[in-house]
C-alpha cells in the first residue's frame, strides 16, 4: 500500500508542474448549474432512459410483455453459457407459455467483436423480426442493440453509426424495433443506456455506438438472475459499477461540454455531469459501499446481490446520460491489447481482460490526476466508500480517494495493476494510442490531458499496491 501511496505521489507532482490554468476548467462547482462560461459550451442536458422493470420473479412476464407488443416473430439472444443456465430457461418457459414465435442466437461472443457484432446482424437481417429479447451481460445486451440497429437500417456501412473518430458517428433517425434487455449480471447498466461497446480488431481498441435510439424499450431487473454469478464475475461487474458512478460524478459539467449542438438531436448521450445524474451516481456509490463486498464473498446473500442489481441500474441511468471519463477510455486498449490473461470464472476460449477489471485497476492513478479539479466530490466520494475524512484537507482529496480505493481492491483480491495481467513499461505508447481516439469519454474528464499525462497513469497503474 505504501508503495502504491508513493507512486501516486510522485504522479501527482509530476502532473501538478503542468497543471492546467484555464478558468474553465480550474474551479469547482455546486450542485446548481452555472452559467456557462464559454460561448460554444452546451446549456442544457437531457434524461434519456429505458423502461425498468424490478422483482423477483419478473421474467415470467416477458411473453405477456411480447404479446402486448403484438410481437410475431423474436430474436432471442444470448450467449453458450448462459443458454444453459436459470435465466435463459425462465425466458424460454415465459415465451413457450403465451405460444411467441421466436428463434434464439446464442453465439455472442464475450467482450464482443465488430465481427461478432456483424454476425448477429446478419442473423437479424435475416430473420426479419418484430421485437428482440436479450439474455445476458453487458456483451449480450450490446450485441442485440447493434442487431436491432442494422437490421432496421439494412442499407447502412457499419461505420456510419460508431462513434468517430473510428467511424463517422451518424445520428440515428430510423425507427427501431422493440428489445427488451434482461440483465444477468450487475454491472454494465446496459439494460438502461444507448450506447453498444465492441473491440474494433483492426485497430486493436473498443470503441461502440452511442445514441439514445438505441436503448432497450424495456430492463427486466430480476435479482434471482445473479445468484448463479461466480465470484470474479460479481466482482468485476461491481467494479464497472463503482467507477460507472465515480466518473460520471466526477465528470465534466455539462455546461462546459463543447460545442453546443446546432440542433438537439446532436446532443451526445455523454453530455456530462448534471444534477440529476448526480442523484443516481451517489445513490449506486453507497449501495457499492454497503454490498459489494457481501455479493462477492456469499453468493447466498440474497440481500447483497439483489441490491447490487439495482446499483448497476442506478449506475447506468447516472452515467447513461453523464458519461464516464479516464478510467473507462483508458481500458479500451487495456482489453483490446489482452495477450495472455484468462480470469478466473470466466468460461472463454479465448485471452479476455474483463470490461470491470480493465476499468478499475488505473482508478487510483486518475482520481489522483482528476481530483485536482473537482476536489470536494472526490473527498466525498472516498467519505462514501468509508474513509474517514473528518481532518482531512480538500488538497489531499486525489490522495484520500486513491488510496481509499487502494484498499478496497486489496481486501478484494485484485489483481496488483496492469503488470499482474501482462503488461510492462515497453507497452505504454501502445496503451495511450488506443486511448486517443476515445474522445468521446476522455473529453469528459473535469481535467483535459496530454500523452504524456496518459503515459505518467499508466505507468502508475502498472503496480497498486
Amino acid at each position: 500500500m505504501a508503495a502504491g501511496r508513493e507512486r501516486a505521489a510522485r504522479l501527482l507532482r509530476q502532473l501538478q508542474r503542468a497543471a492546467c490554468r484555464c478558468p474553465s476548467h480550474c474551479h469547482t462547482y455546486s450542485q446548481v448549474p452555472q452559467r456557462p462560461t464559454l460561448g460554444n459550451t452546451d446549456y442544457a442536458f437531457e434524461m434519456a432512459i429505458s423502461n425498468i422493470r424490478y422483482g423477483e420473479g419478473v421474467t415470467k412476464e416477458i411473453g405477456m410483455d411480447l404479446q402486448n407488443l403484438g410481437a410475431r416473430r423474436v430474436c432471442l439472444m444470448t450467449d453458450k453459457n448462459l443458454s444453459q443456465l436459470p435465466p435463459v430457461n425462465a425466458v424460454l418457459n415465459s415465451l413457450a407459455k403465451y405460444g411467441i414465435n421466436f428463434q434464439m442466437y446464442d453465439n455472442v461472443r464475450v467482450e464482443p467483436t465488430d465481427q461478432s457484432f456483424l454476425d448477429a446482424v446478419k442473423f437479424a437481417k435475416k430473420g426479419e423480426f418484430d421485437a428482440y429479447v436479450a439474455v445476458g451481460g453487458g456483451s449480450v445486451i450490446d450485441t442485440c442493440k447493434a442487431a436491432n440497429l442494422y437490421a432496421s437500417s439494412p442499407t447502412s456501412d457499419f461505420l456510419d453509426y460508431v462513434n468517430a473518430p473510428i467511424g463517422k458517428g451518424k445520428p440515428v433517425t430510423v425507427p427501431l424495433k422493440p428489445l427488451i434487455a434482461v440483465p444477468t449480471t450487475a454491472g454494465t447498466g446496459s439494460e438502461t443506456t444507448g450506447v453498444a461497446i465492441f473491440d474494433f480488431k483492426q485497430l486493436k481498441v473498443k470503441t461502440g455506438i452511442a445514441s439514445r435510439a438505441i436503448k432497450p424499450t424495456l430492463g427486466i431487473i430480476d435479482p434471482l438472475h445473479t445468484l448463479s454469478m461466480p465470484e470474479r464475475i460479481v466482482a468485476n461487474s461491481g467494479f464497472d459499477v463503482l467507477c460507472h458512478a465515480l466518473e460520471s460524478y466526477t465528470a465534466l459539467p455539462y455546461n462546459m461540454r463543447s460545442p453546443c449542438p446546432s440542433n438537439p438531436i446532436n446532443r451526445p448521450a455523454y453530455q456530462g455531469s448534471n444534477p440529476i445524474s448526480d442523484v443516481w451516481a451517489l445513490h449506486a456509490l453507497r449501495i457499492v459501499a454497503k454490498y459489494l463486498k457481501r455479493a462477492i464473498r456469499n453468493p447466498e446473500d440474497r440481500e447483497a446481490r439483489a441490491n447490487m442489481h439495482l446499483a448497476s441500474a442506478f449506475a447506468g441511468i447516472g452515467f447513461g446520460n453523464a458519461g464516464v471519463h479516464l478510467c473507462h477510455g483508458m481500458s479500451y486498449p487495456i482489453s483490446g491489447l489482452v495477450k495472455t490473461y484468462k480470469p478466473k470464472d470466466y468460461n472463454v476460449d479465448h485471452s479476455l481482460v474483463p470490461h470491470g477489471l480493465s476499468v478499475v485497476l488505473t482508478s487510483p492513478a486518475v482520481f489522483t490526476f482528476t481530483a485536482q479539479i473537482h476536489p470536494e466530490r472526490h473527498l466525498e466520494a472516498a467519505e462514501i466508500l468509508g474513509a474517514d475524512i473528518r481532518t482531512a484537507r480538500i488538497k489531499d482529496a486525489g490522495f484520500i480517494l486513491a488510496d481509499t480505493l487502494r484498499k478496497f481492491l486489496f481486501d478484494l483480491n485484485v489483481d496488483d495493476g496492469l503488470a499482474a495481467i501482462g503488461y510492462s513499461i515497453t507497452d505504454i505508447p501502445a496503451l495511450v494510442k488506443g486511448t486517443l481516439p476515445q474522445e468521446r469519454v476522455t473529453k469528459l474528464s473535469p481535467r483535459p490531458q496530454t500523452e504524456e499525462d496518459l503515459s505518467a497513469l499508466f505507468e502508475a497503474s502498472m503496480k497498486l499496491y
